[in-house]
């Protein structure tokens, strides 16, 4: 049996369920891009505002690409197990905040209708880095893909989300209704004035009016999110199913620790967001940066060396008494480009996620965190690469971390093991053969003395591997 609104009542009393009345939920906010984080992630966030009495919270929820999510969580009426691991034991969650799933490639309007609708209050995207179609050298659209010159010539079925967006914005001020807020949940620096950005330019070539009344009316406010959400596997339902007695397609699995911060700049109704544990504040890039460059920063060092060398998990790596260290000197490097925030300690912010990085329960695949690395790379690692070079700082744990990526373009491990590189950058990485032919496919540039470096230990990684490499670095640093 699959876990629906019928089969809810047969699952085992310690597993916590829905409290609420599902069919009083009004449908307030669109969510654009609903894979697995948002499942973790806002989704729970949205389930607890409902679960208080503020039934205004349901999710459409809609997939930009395939019909897959929609499969998996249609037939089970919107509901799905969240499933909390830590190395003290699990605990399960059936979330029902998701009221509806679409599909925006098999009917784009359904999606415009939704985000246009009075009920709508947020708008909410967790698409990747590379769902904004961005060019990262200028910070406009990319106007040579295909999606967005086709939304540029017409908005009657957009394909990406700037498109989807703007449709629904236009149909709002058509009838008469201000916009929804709008909210980036990307690992993107500053990406609410990106999204906003974007959807102005796509506005813009449209209706200049239309452009203005988004720029007057509409708020795109940052946004910062953290909880890790390893891919789920055809054995993670087996077992679950074993365990709560139906089967649940949509499950989804993670950590306990989550964190939202969101910029206190909202054009119209919002959940009681302090009340639901999001903080809110008048400065996200402080908490971003710390989190891109530590946290995720150190996931792309680990997804690379460690799957060089073989790791197929987090946890494997971090075990190594040279994976930690170079990871610490990592975080020494990176630490030194932030500005924390108020509230953020960061040795016990490292600590913390270190401890949740050798969680074994999580079983996080390095492969996973490797997809899309050209899109990754620039924030998490280059960034505060390019700063410490510009103040004359070296950092040989990230030139070490950027030219594994590097390394990884040539799509065999260490003990020769092939693998498909996924990035949509993939065919014209594969085609470098430098590192500065790498840095042209990110679009950016490096000092001279930093390239040298990335080359001798571009070289060091294809000689001897990621394990020694990193041995030489930890004893060098020691």
């Amino acid at each position: 049996m699959r876990l629906n609104r019928t089969t809810l009542a047969t699952v085992p009393g310690d597993v916590v369920c829905p409290g609420y009345d599902r069919s009083a939920v009004k449908r307030g906010v669109v969510h654009l891009g609903i894979g697995a984080f948002h499942r973790a992630h806002q989704a729970a966030v949205f389930d607890a505002a409902l679960a208080s009495g503020d039934l205004r919270w349901g999710v459409t929820g809609v997939s930009l690409r395939s019909a897959g999510v929609r499969d998996q969580m249609v037939p089970q009426d919107g509901l799905y197990t969240l499933l909390v691991r830590s190395g003290e034991g699990s605990q399960a969650q059936v979330i029902g905040s998701v009221l509806d799933v679409l599909v925006a490639p098999e009917d784009p309007q359904r999606v415009v209708q939704a985000i246009a609708a009075p009920e709508t209050h947020l708008v909410t995207l967790t698409v990747t880095e590379k769902g904004y179609k961005l060019n990262r050298a200028t910070g406009g659209l990319l106007n040579d893909d295909p999606d967005i010159a086709h939304d540029l010539a017409s908005l009657d079925a957009p394909r990406t989300a700037p498109g989807l967006i703007v449709a629904g914005l236009r149909m709002r001020r058509t009838a008469g209704l201000a916009p929804p807020t709008i909210l980036s949940c990307d690992n993107l620096p500053h990406n609410g004035a990106l999204l906003r950005d974007a959807v102005i330019a796509m506005a813009r070539a449209h209706d200049a009016g239309l452009a203005d009344w988004i720029a007057a009316h509409a708020a795109f406010p940052a946004t910062m999110v953290d909880r890790i959400v390893p891919a789920t596997t055809d054995e993670d339902i087996a077992a679950l199913a074993q365990e709560i007695g139906v089967e649940d397609q949509a499950m989804v699995k993670t950590e306990a620790f989550t964190q939202w911060v969101i910029e206190d700049r909202f054009c119209g109704p919002r959940p009681d967001f302090a009340s639901l544990g999001v903080q809110l504040t008048d400065r996200v890039a402080p908490w971003e940066d710390a989190k891109l460059r530590l946290l995720n920063g150190a996931h792309s060092a680990i997804a690379y060396l460690g799957g060089l060398a073989g790791d197929a998990f987090v946890h494997e790596f971090v075990a190594r008494e040279d994976g930690r260290a170079l990871i610490e000197t990592l975080w020494d490097e990176a630490q030194q480009t932030l500005d924390p925030p108020a509230g953020l300690d960061i040795p016990a912010y490292r600590a913390a996620l270190l401890h949740r990085f050798a969680n074994p329960a999580l079983q996080h695949r390095t492969r996973q965190i490797a997809m899309d690395g050209s899109q990754k790379l620039p924030q998490r690692l280059i960034q505060p690469l390019a700063e410490r070079a510009a103040a004359g700082q070296q950092s040989p744990a990230l030139v070490l971390a950027v030219a594994a990526w590097m390394r990884w373009q040539a799509g065999q491990a260490d003990d020769g093991t092939g693998f498909t590189v996924d990035d949509p950058a993939a065919d014209r990485l594969a085609q470098a053969s430098s590192v500065e032919g790498y840095l042209v496919v990110l679009g950016l540039t490096l000092p001279a003395a930093t390239v040298a470096q990335l080359t001798d230990q571009l070289a060091l990684l294809e000689r001897e591997g990621a394990l020694a490499a990193a041995a030489r670095l930890t004893r060098a640093t020691a």
